[in-house]
């Protein structure tokens, strides 16, 4: 329903919007309806945004289900003594399990 009045609006723009306007865009010229020409330039704004968004989202979730690698001392997993540095390396807590499988 919200869909449909979305729609309605962006017609009534559209419509309203009937002048030329000249459009330029990469060495190519053209004339376009005012309306169409304002709907494609923010469409291609939605499109410059949530392309390298989703690539980062992607990105993040694919980082987020590599396994979490815990230190291994000379004896087995657990508590490695002091380094030269003077920090001990201490064991993860395991991860809680996810909720979306």
């Amino acid at each position: 329903m919200v869909f449909a009045f979305v729609l309605l609006l962006l017609l009534i723009f559209v419509l309203q919007n009937g002048q030329r306007a000249e459009v330029s865009f990469l060495g190519a010229h053209g004339t376009l309806p005012m309306g169409v020409a304002l709907l494609l330039a923010a469409v291609f704004g939605v499109l410059l945004v949530a392309l390298p968004g989703t690539a980062r989202i992607v990105q993040l979730r694919m980082f987020d289900r590599r396994p979490v690698t815990q230190p291994v001392g000379p004896h087995g997993p657990g508590p490695t003594p002091p380094s030269s540095t003077g920090i001990a390396a201490v064991p993860l807590p395991p991860r809680p399990p996810r909720a979306d499988g």
